[in-house]
């Protein structure tokens, strides 16, 4: 199934797990892909940023994205392909698709200043990769350095028919999902989706924007999907309590630096993966840090029962 401009939910940006000598743990990815169904994700991102995509070979990579599209079956998987040359990236994304990919996620590399330069790289990466190949816009200025304004967003959605999704990775960025849903409003932009990341930091508020789900790599998933339902069932309060209760774990996870040492600590605690390694170079948690994220597990299991599981 091919992604379309429908997509909504729940798309986790999934980790890649190791074992603690840097091998690819085969068994932790079933168990992710288990939780993940469990918790409702209604499709899955894979080798996102937070997932150590540039320290994986090619065939990794492409048998991490087999896995998990078995693992899915009908629901969408989402690949990420970005990489420094256009070849590396069509090898990946044609790769992918032939495996059964639902479509993939393209980040611009973090030299792209001027909007001609972002709207131009756009349009060299989808020659390269086939336009019939769906694609989604990852805006993450914090981590890329790629300012992207609503209107050069506009205009990659507008060149390219194949461009479905934009992950929405901005901060602030409440006003760029308000601008770009005016566009499609008023009819100079056509209908695509919004899912966002940043940890879920903004979920709340986002959804109440006009953003159709989450796609990011917080450690409850179930969280996300709760808001993003919550919300869409006009029930904000709840929402809100529930994020509330989650949002000091998702600040301190939210850390530039240690942040995936602290999501695969709570994830390997909460039984996802086997162990919290990552591929070198990698950060590591100190024994101060993990007794913070144990404490601030200790005081979530209060609002969330989940966070003692």
């Amino acid at each position: 199934m091919l992604l379309d401009a429908s997509a909504s939910g729940l798309f986790p940006i999934a980790p890649t797990p190791f074992t603690p000598d840097g091998k690819i743990d085969d068994g932790s990815l079933d168990t992710l892909i288990a939780r993940y169904l469990a918790a409702g994700a209604t499709g899955v991102t894979v080798l996102g940023i937070m997932g150590e995509a540039p320290k994986l070979e090619p065939e990794e990579s492409l048998a991490i994205t087999a896995r998990f599209i078995a693992g899915f079956g009908r629901l969408p998987v989402i690949v990420g392909v970005s990489a420094p040359g256009l070849a590396a990236m069509r090898w990946l994304a044609r790769a992918a698709m032939d495996k059964g990919a639902a479509g993939v996620m393209i980040a611009p590399p973090p030299a792209l200043r001027t909007d001609d330069q972002i709207t131009g790289y756009y349009r060299q990466a989808i020659e390269a990769i086939g336009s019939d190949i769906p694609f989604v816009i990852q805006d993450y200025p914090l981590t890329l350095t790629v300012q992207m304004t609503p209107k050069v967003i506009r205009q990659i959605v507008e060149e390219n028919p194949s461009c479905v999704m934009l992950k929405h990775e901005d901060w602030p960025g409440l006003e760029k999902i308000t601008a770009l849903r005016a566009f499609q409003k008023e009819g100079s932009m056509r209908p695509i989706s919004i899912l966002t990341g940043n940890g879920g930091l903004f979920l709340d508020f986002e959804m109440e924007r006009g953003a159709d789900g989450a796609m990011t790599g917080y450690a409850f998933p179930e969280m996300l999907g709760d808001v993003v339902r919550l919300q869409k069932a006009g029930e904000r309060d709840k929402a809100h309590d529930l994020f509330d209760a989650h949002l000091p774990l998702m600040r301190y996870e939210q850390q530039q630096g240690v942040g995936l040492a602290v999501r695969k600590y709570v994830m390997m605690k909460r039984g996802f993966i086997a162990s919290d390694a990552q591929r070198k170079p990698g950060s590591a948690l100190s024994a101060t840090a993990r007794a913070e994220v144990d404490y601030l597990l200790a005081r979530l299991a209060r609002h969330d029962p989940r966070a003692l599981v």
